[in-house]
């Protein structure tokens, strides 16, 4: 049974990151997005469907964008982003932008929901992060219709080349956890 995470604090890092291990930790096979095999999954959707984790998260992703400077946007990818980004919106005041997986091909065809102005600073908010792969994918959409990607802040980072691939493509990143961080 995952441990109660009804009062958890911002500032109770090890707490925090007990109460995402004991939630989202999953054991087995596994393929992750990148294509690579592992025998740990971190389930996303175990911990960003639950209120009392969402806002603690929030409220993290709000410290460390203060601490990086504020930008104009906030950003998160579709689907595992989107939870993320809003409770980070919500604790920073800052609106957000939702990126698509793909194009829509209905309604108004866009990739890229909400309102982005050439020339504004966004961070994007991950949910879990490997190679980096989907979070310098939502980059690019943010780059080609002239944002500034100012940095990326992944909820998880798996220790397995994401700030490589981040930094090396010239953005900032941070992660609010490692796997490290939750006994992995």
């Amino acid at each position: 049974m995952p441990t109660t995470t009804a009062a958890l604090n911002p500032s109770d890092h090890a707490g925090i990151a007990k109460a995402l291990a004991d939630v989202c930790v999953l054991r087995g096979t596994f393929v992750l997005r990148s294509g690579r095999t592992s025998n740990v999954y971190l389930d996303k959707y175990l911990f960003s469907t639950r209120p009392e984790i969402l806002k603690v998260l929030g409220e993290m992703f709000a410290r460390t964008i203060e601490r990086i400077g504020r930008p104009t946007r906030l950003a998160g990818a579709e689907l595992g982003g989107i939870p993320l980004v809003a409770a980070a919106g919500m604790a920073t005041g800052l609106p957000s932008l939702f990126i698509r997986n793909s194009k829509k091909d209905y309604g108004t065809a866009k990739r890229l929901e909400g309102v982005l102005n050439k020339g504004d600073e966004v961070i994007i908010v991950e949910d879990i992060a490997t190679t980096g792969g989907q979070a310098l994918e939502a980059a690019k959409v943010l780059q080609d219709e002239g944002a500034r990607v100012k940095a990326i802040i992944a909820t998880i980072d798996r220790l397995e080349g994401a700030r490589e691939a981040i930094e090396a493509a010239g953005i900032r990143f941070e992660s609010l956890f490692t796997k490290a961080d939750l006994g992995l």
